[in-house]
């Protein structure tokens, strides 16, 4: 999917070139207003809305596949590309897009465009009612940016991780002579950030809930999926379904990092994330691991409780500046417990090898961790409650938890004939 906020992700190959302007929004008292931006968005696909509109739409599919149904096999259960249709509900057959009626944007970004889409041959009234999330990505821009590595990993891992309760459920993706097609499911409630804003913060009960359902993603991610660092974690990368449960989103910085021969976490060097939420070894460029992601947890913890990020400043230098070199304070007012302030602290530890999560005992110990004392976490995972928010969803194609953004692109990049005769094989498994 993507980033669900105007906010800009970060990437690049090192932090001294980091910059542009902040993109800033009502959140708090405290003046912060929204999550900097960063050099270009790699896959920042905001979640939004308006009229329908067919001119994105062309061309003819050249292949499709379907992601298998059961969560993180891995596996390529395929048969003749259609394994999984009758299960979600799709056409049993090679999709295109033409399949589809656009209902309304869902988002854009600097490559990308979300749109709500229903069939646009429905065979029965339950496929009639059925609409999906469609991720349209413009391969010209794609191969300009240098990310298509980056939208493989993402559609790789996607297909891996369908099925989780707290992962985007990626259906299907194909693509035709411009575009790559990602189909997912539709997730109603819209962008955890747009609640916090209205809320300004979270009481410590709802940032517990969410907070534990992240766990549970990222212990996934990182103990079952072999290794996968997401390293974009932020409230603008978190839905909420219709019973208020998180749904995470926008898996673009995601990659598989595996072990090495000792048993250890393999490093990447790759600068990428959104400042306020980088963690330390990533601005050092020091090769970074799955810890990460656990470095993130604290920073959101942080802003559910506060409603903002512990290190903020319009100039992004200036953010890696204050994680590099301020420790994370709370102040006196709101009042946020001793537990709370504590998982923040241990998951905000500079050192990696002292950050909780990539200790010993791995995802358990923050499990364990006085701040979720009470939680349930078989009845977490198996969804047995709603959430302490509940979106005020009406009919299945509600799009009223999503903004209003434009329906057209200004202007793209073509695929030209050139382009395709040297990179349409990146693109033939798609």
């Amino acid at each position: 999917m993507a980033a669900l906020h105007p906010s800009q992700p970060l990437y690049n190959n090192g932090p001294s070139s980091a910059s542009g302007p902040s993109l800033l929004k009502d959140v708090s008292s405290n003046s912060f207003s929204g999550h900097s931006s960063g050099l270009h968005a790699l896959h920042d696909v905001t979640l939004s809305a308006s009229a329908s509109s067919t001119n994105l739409f062309g061309g003819t599919a050249s292949s499709a596949s379907l992601a298998p149904a059961g969560p993180g096999q891995g596996q390529d259960t395929r048969h003749d590309g259609v394994v999984g249709a009758q299960e979600s509900g799709l056409p049993p057959k090679t999709l295109k897009i033409d399949d589809f009626v656009r209902i309304r944007t869902l988002g854009t970004g600097t490559f990308a465009r979300v749109v709500l889409v229903r069939h646009h041959h429905p065979r029965t009234e339950e496929e009639a009612r059925q609409v999906y999330a469609l991720k349209i990505l413009r391969k010209a821009a794609v191969i300009k940016l240098k990310q298509i590595d980056h939208v493989r990993h993402e559609r790789q891992i996607l297909q891996d991780v369908s099925g989780h309760p707290f992962i985007t459920n990626m259906l299907a993706s194909f693509h035709d002579h411009d575009f790559l097609y990602i189909l997912l499911d539709y997730v109603p409630g819209g962008e955890l950030f747009s609640y916090l804003r209205k809320f300004r913060r979270f009481d410590e009960p709802t940032a517990r809930f969410y907070a534990a359902e992240i766990v549970l993603v990222l212990e996934y991610l990182h103990e079952q999926q072999d290794g996968v660092a997401y390293r974009d974690l932020k409230p603008e990368n978190l839905l909420l379904d219709e019973a208020g449960h998180v749904k995470l989103v926008d898996f673009g910085f995601a990659k598989r990092l595996g072990r090495d021969g000792a048993g250890g976490a393999v490093e990447t060097y790759t600068l990428c994330g959104t400042p306020e939420y980088i963690a330390p070894e990533v601005i050092q460029n020091m090769g970074h691991t799955t810890a990460v992601d656990w470095w993130a947890l604290g920073i959101l913890i942080y802003e559910f409780l506060t409603g903002y990020p512990p290190f903020w400043h319009q100039n992004p230098l200036e953010i890696y500046r204050q994680i590099l070199e301020t420790p994370v304070v709370f102040a006196q007012d709101p009042s946020i417990s001793s537990a709370a302030q504590d998982i923040v602290h241990q998951l905000c530890t500079v050192d990696r090898s002292r950050r909780l999560g990539n200790i010993n005992g791995g995802a358990a110990k923050i499990k364990a961790h006085p701040f979720f004392d009470g939680v349930d976490w078989d009845a977490l995972l198996e969804r047995r409650d709603q959430g302490p928010i509940v979106p005020p969803v009406r009919f299945a194609g509600d799009a009223q938890c999503f903004d209003i953004y434009p329906e057209n692109d200004v202007d793209y990049e073509q695929y030209t004939q050139e382009l395709a005769e040297q990179y349409d094989s990146c693109f033939t498994n798609f």
